[in-house]
């Protein structure tokens, strides 16, 4: 049973094919992480929300007039990856192209149930067609359920939205991490990211074909951020990775990520002049996590004093207060 939808947006089909098939392009209206081989036999890998990936490969490929997918979601016993099929065609009109996205091989209770997420994120790309910009996705602002990697995705979305305010007249400002510009926060977040996706056997960025240097900030984190925590997902939360002497217990390493990628979004924020949306949910849990590793003797050291605030502070400024920020606002 069959879902069909058509759109129209203000742009030529060849920039709505970048918008349907890039990685940059797909995580500012469709997904919060994304990883594409966009060739026949190609795969992809889309984390639309959080705690939830679409994957399959792609079957026909016409750049600037068609694109057809197979289709399922991880860990979905009912519709694994590859099990249905999306099809994606472009057809020049005056003013624009319009979008008609149908998808075939699914039973009456997944085509309704897809209806409603292909209309919120087709909506998403009309608005992101006519206006240049589209807010952030509610859909990604509170996983259910949460875990932590989870909760990391949601916290990536967030990050990834502030990096694409890094710009170069604002690169050399300082942050609250005083030891960092913003240049050298994202430098020291890029930095850490790939530190854990080495101990999960994630290839270094290849510099002859994308200079690290050259890249966008959100781009080089959105890069290594994605195939981290795949890996990460891939491997599961048990044991200990090669990370430190000892190791650290993976479910330690995934809550160093959660911390990284929101308490580094507000500092970054922050440093840019951005106003920062975290679901209070979200924050909170990402707290509980946060004082699951941050001990007394890391105090001086990787995080400041904690500074006392009230209980019924919200909970983003709890995070940061426990972290040894101060918030401003």
């Amino acid at each position: 049973m069959p879902f069909d939808m058509t759109v129209f947006l203000p742009l030529d089909p060849d920039a709505v094919f970048r918008l349907i098939t890039e990685p940059e392009r797909l995580r500012r209206w469709k997904t919060v992480a994304a990883r594409v081989d966009l060739r026949v036999g190609g795969e992809y890998r889309w984390t639309i929300v959080p705690g939830r990936s679409a994957a399959g490969t792609f079957t026909e490929i016409e750049p600037g007039r068609r694109v057809v997918l197979s289709w399922g979601w991880e860990d979905s016993s009912d519709l694994p990856p590859g099990s249905s099929t999306v099809s994606i065609t472009l057809d020049a009109v005056e003013g624009g192209t319009t979008v008609r996205l149908v998808h075939d091989g699914l039973t009456a209770e997944q085509a309704a149930s897809h209806a409603q997420g292909w209309q919120h994120f087709l909506g998403r790309l009309v608005t992101l067609g006519v206006e240049g910009e589209v807010g952030p996705d509610e859909w990604a602002a509170f996983p259910d359920p949460i875990d932590p990697l989870a909760s990391a995705e949601a916290a990536l979305a967030i990050v990834q939205r502030v990096l694409r305010g890094v710009t170069a007249e604002n690169e050399d400002a300082p942050t609250p991490c005083e030891d960092f510009t913003v240049a050298g926060l994202v430098a020291h977040l890029q930095g850490s990211i790939a530190r854990i996706g080495t101990a999960l056997g994630v290839p270094a960025p290849d510099a002859t074909t994308t200079p690290a240097a050259a890249a966008a900030a959100e781009v080089r984190i959105a890069d290594i951020a994605q195939k981290t925590l795949e890996a990460l997902r891939l491997r599961g939360l048990a044991g200990t990775l090669d990370l430190g002497p000892g190791g650290l217990p993976a479910t330690t390493v995934a809550n160093i990520l959660n911390l990284e990628f929101l308490v580094h979004a507000w500092d970054l924020a922050t440093a840019t002049g951005q106003h920062l949306e975290v679901a209070p949910a979200l924050s909170d849990y990402i707290l509980g996590l946060a004082r699951q590793i941050i001990t007394d003797p890391m105090r001086g050291g990787s995080f400041h004093t904690a500074i006392e605030v009230e209980e019924s502070a919200a909970s983003l400024p709890r995070l940061l207060a426990f972290t040894g920020r101060r918030n401003p606002e």
